[in-house]
């Protein structure tokens, strides 16, 4: 290779210089302390969030619904508190179907 051909100031092509690769080793453990430091745990802290909102929805509205439905089953047919622990009950179940349901399905 003649002198000529190599652009001062360049390194010749197909040498990888140790430095650079130290450099970006070091420049990945700063940035993932960083991400520590910072409190960001990154993308797969997420995929279990939306997971957690799914069971908490289905426990608060299975309850909220079933007691709506059966307080005014009681209002409109006078049946006294029955219908409301009747789909209450129901309510929980159907709750606690839905969460052992999502419970077994892999984070997104």
């Amino acid at each position: 290779m003649c002198v000529a051909e190599i652009e001062p100031g360049q390194d010749p092509q197909g040498v990888e210089d140790p430095r650079l690769s130290a450099l970006d080793e070091r420049l990945r453990e700063v940035k993932a302390r960083e991400t520590l430091k910072k409190g960001q745990k990154g993308a797969d802290a997420e995929r279990g969030y939306s997971q957690g909102n799914r069971v908490i929805s289905a426990l608060i509205g299975s309850l909220v619904g079933s007691a709506l439905i059966g307080w005014l089953i009681d209002r409109w047919f006078g049946t006294g508190p029955w219908g409301l622990i009747v789909l209450l009950f129901l309510g929980i179940a159907v709750a606690f179907r839905q969460i052992i349901r999502i419970s077994g399905e892999r984070p997104e």
